[in-house]
């Protein structure tokens, strides 16, 4: 058997920060999800204004809190180096509603912290998954589930 070289190493910690940082927003753990950052992350939702700054980052989330929750189903990983993509399902639930849509992430991770976080989801899928969180209110058979 082989040793890992350094490369496969840090890719796979690029992955665990990745996944970790994720884990800690579903949770509500916004310190753990902080400390995953990079003091000058770039967070950009694609098609929406850029946010600059860990502290910028976690106040998105910190502004949720008591009116809306995160929860993260990653299907795939993929890394090289720094580059750490990820193919998931997100949801978003403001009370009754449960917004489930996917994301294809991307993720540039440094010395262990996340200096690029940049999600891919369509508007459209968006608009979809609210109907049906409007719907399942009124039949709730139709409510997401993984």
């Amino acid at each position: 058997m082989t040793e890992p070289s350094v490369q496969q190493t840090a890719t796979a910690d690029n992955v665990r920060t990745v996944e970790t940082f994720l884990d800690a927003l579903a949770d509500d753990d916004l310190d753990t999800a902080a400390a995953a950052l990079a003091e000058d992350v770039v967070y950009q939702n694609v098609g929406l204004p850029t946010i600059y700054g860990r502290s910028a980052t976690i106040g998105v989330f910190r502004r949720m809190a008591g009116r809306a929750a995160f929860d993260v189903k990653i299907h795939r990983v993929a890394a090289e180096g720094a580059a750490v993509l990820t193919e998931r399902t997100d949801a978003l639930t403001f009370g009754p509603l449960r917004l489930q849509f996917w994301v294809c992430g991307v993720f540039e991770v440094h010395n262990g912290r996340i200096t690029l976080w940049r999600d891919y989801f369509d508007f459209f899928d968006m608009f979809k998954a609210t109907l049906r969180a409007v719907a399942a209110t009124v039949f709730p058979a139709l409510r997401p589930s993984w």
